[in-house]
């Protein structure tokens, strides 16, 4: 998909999500609310969900929308991690060069994870999305993505 319709995608994605979780307080609510509106829009989306910080250093999966997903991912493994660790974006073209990737299905071929922060820095958890198809997220994907995270992340303001 070439930028350009991925972009108007997002600008058609980001209002409505925004809408449906405005006013809610609940974390696990924004999450799952959140997996549904992407996972729905974008049709190279395959694996569309959260791991939550659940102790230090630890990823556990939080809603999602897909396949079943990996239970528990440690920061030090995969891309997930990377990301948690890192604190950083993870745009992944071929998941098979990832040093330390986690292969949850071994039909993905590509992934983006995006840490989800807290005011105050404090890391809540990431935002993982897979797709079959190599090289499927770019830099739209992460710009579009960072702002839907810094508005589930604002849902953490009281922790």
């Amino acid at each position: 998909m070439n930028p350009g319709d991925k972009q108007q995608l997002y600008d058609a994605v980001l209002p409505r999500v925004s809408d449906l979780v405005a006013g809610e307080t609940d974390i696990i609510a924004v999450m799952a609310t959140v997996a549904c509106g992407l996972h729905h829009a974008f049709d190279y989306f395959d694996w569309t969900g959260f791991y939550r910080v659940v102790e230090p250093g630890l990823l556990k999966i939080g809603p999602y929308q897909g396949t079943h997903g990996c239970l528990t991912i440690p920061f030090d493994r995969g891309v997930c991690g990377a990301a948690a660790r890192l604190r950083r974006t993870q745009i992944v073209p071929d998941v098979r060069e990832f040093p330390g990737h986690i292969a949850c299905s071994s039909s993905t071929r590509s992934e983006i994870v995006v840490p989800v922060l807290a005011p105050g820095g404090t890391l809540v958890g990431v935002l993982d999305i897979d797709s079959d198809r190599p090289a499927a997220f770019d830099e739209v994907d992460g710009r579009n993505l960072e702002r839907i995270c810094c508005l589930i992340g604002g849902v953490c303001m009281g922790d």
